[in-house]
């Protein structure tokens, strides 16, 4: 599986760490920046990392920002991308269960290593569930077409 990764000024030990924590476990990696601690616009790595998520050059993309939410806000004005700010391992395996989450969004404000690379794993090994989850995903897909909000 191919992850893309990407952070703002915030995000960027989390970021480091978390490209260890997936090579090591043998995923292939892209890391879009940012690549230092002065201050960034997180949109310019959102919009990198789920451009390629959407285009079909990364399976799935792990964003980092201070809160996760400016990074999941900008993500999602991409198309085909469903990115989700997760705390816990619980939103995570709902995030892909129940969402088909393509991209994680996480805060390094608010999170500790370890719980990040939970998080992560938890991410990148569930499975979407489909059945009514996916009529739901398809409404969402099919008003991104209808409407070009993206």
């Amino acid at each position: 599986m191919k992850v893309v990764l990407g952070s703002d000024h915030n995000g960027v030990k989390f970021k480091e760490l978390l490209v260890k924590h997936l090579e090591e476990k043998k995923y292939e990696v892209v890391d879009v920046g940012s690549h230092g601690e002065d201050s960034v616009d997180y949109p310019d790595f959102a919009f990198a990392a789920a451009e390629m998520v959407s285009g079909g050059r990364a399976d799935r993309g792990i964003l980092v920002c201070g809160s996760g939410t400016g990074m999941a806000m900008a993500a999602n004005k991409v198309k085909g991308v469903r990115a989700a700010v997760c705390l816990s391992r619980n939103t995570a395996v709902l995030a892909r269960q129940h969402n088909d989450a393509n991209v994680l969004a996480l805060a390094g404000w608010q999170s500790r290593a370890a719980d990040v690379l939970d998080i992560v794993d938890t991410f990148l090994d569930t499975e979407f569930e489909g059945g009514r989850h996916a009529r739901r995903v398809n409404k969402i897909t099919a008003y991104e077409e209808r409407r070009g909000t993206k």
